[in-house]
């Protein structure tokens, strides 16, 4: 079995996005496999979780049931997890079920915070870069969330949730999530010279770092930032943040070229690379088992290297 065959050999979320970005298949035939995430598989699954109050598992961040403080991480399986992995999944906007659960979620889900809607945001840049993703992506008027983000934009380009208690330094997990949600503002309106402008300093942040060392010491700010996961969540890592410059559009800056060699060397004989991290918490359902071949990490992999040109 080729390495295509295995990854069609899967749930529709992952075979529509082979059939756009690897094959390259003519757009009726991409979105016919797409509308499948609503009635099939892992999308339909997650919808099904979703109560008549627009929630799931009876919360906005956290579930209604408190967390254990003993359990490592954090629980995924509230409303604003799941519907960041429904947009990840691929889950068509325009689709009824996608309407009727986005349409719950704007009418009745508020945040924990201050009692906002869901669709202004909270205080959290990280959390509101994703909202800003949400919002553009399922076609809700985040206008007005943009504009604070890019009020909160910090002195060297990028964001930190820690800013409101301090921090003058950005964090690459905030910046990425921001950066995430900037670009399909963008991607659905349209280019506008401020969003624009503040992107490019947040690319810059980024590719001035290399995308994973300090720009102190150069060291690797983390190591974590080396290990490939899905779902990312809300953190940063290397595969990441160069998927983000592939949907740019853009060609490869020079500066990738680190990144882009880390994840070539992690490819196995079998052009399949491993899912080499889970971000631990209670989930809905496991989608991959960390340690072994990862579809979801192939196929973000492959398609870096489709967007480079393929072998360099």
């Amino acid at each position: 079995m080729t390495v295509t065959d295995w990854l069609l050999d899967s749930d529709p979320s992952i075979r529509w996005q082979v059939m756009r970005d690897l094959l390259h298949e003519p757009a009726e035939v991409v979105a016919a496999e797409r509308a499948k995430v609503a009635t099939e598989g892992w999308g339909a699954q997650l919808l099904a979780l979703q109560t008549p109050d627009g929630l799931w598992d009876g919360g906005v961040y956290d579930p209604a049931e408190q967390r254990d403080p003993d359990a490592p991480g954090q629980p995924w399986t509230a409303t604003h997890h799941t519907l960041v992995l429904l947009r990840e999944l691929g889950l068509d906007p325009a689709s009824a079920e996608a309407r009727t659960a986005i349409t719950l979620v704007r009418e009745q889900v508020k945040w924990d915070h201050a009692g906002e809607n869901y669709f202004d945001g909270e205080i959290e840049p990280c959390v509101n870069g994703m909202v800003v993703a949400l919002g553009n992506y399922f076609g809700e008027n985040v206008r007005s969330l943009v504009d604070r983000l890019l009020g909160e934009q910090l002195d060297d380009g990028g964001w930190n949730c820690e800013a409101e208690r301090g921090s003058t330094r950005s964090s690459f997990h905030t910046t990425i999530c921001v950066l995430d949600g900037l670009l399909q503002h963008e991607q659905t309106h349209g280019p506008s010279a401020d969003v624009t402008a503040a992107r490019r300093r947040a690319e810059e942040y980024l590719l001035e770092r290399r995308m994973l060392r300090r720009l102190s010491t150069g060291q690797i700010a983390d190591p974590d930032f080396a290990r490939f996961s899905f779902p990312t969540r809300w953190f940063y890592d290397v595969l990441r943040g160069l998927d983000y410059f592939r949907r740019t559009g853009d060609a490869p800056d020079l500066r990738l070229a680190e990144a882009i060699d880390l994840v070539e060397s992690k490819r196995g004989p079998d052009d399949r690379w491993l899912l080499e991290l889970s971000h631990p918490g209670r989930v809905h359902f496991e989608l991959e088992k960390e340690a072994g071949p990862s579809r979801w990490v192939t196929l973000r992999a492959l398609r870096i290297r489709d967007w480079i040109g393929g072998s360099r």
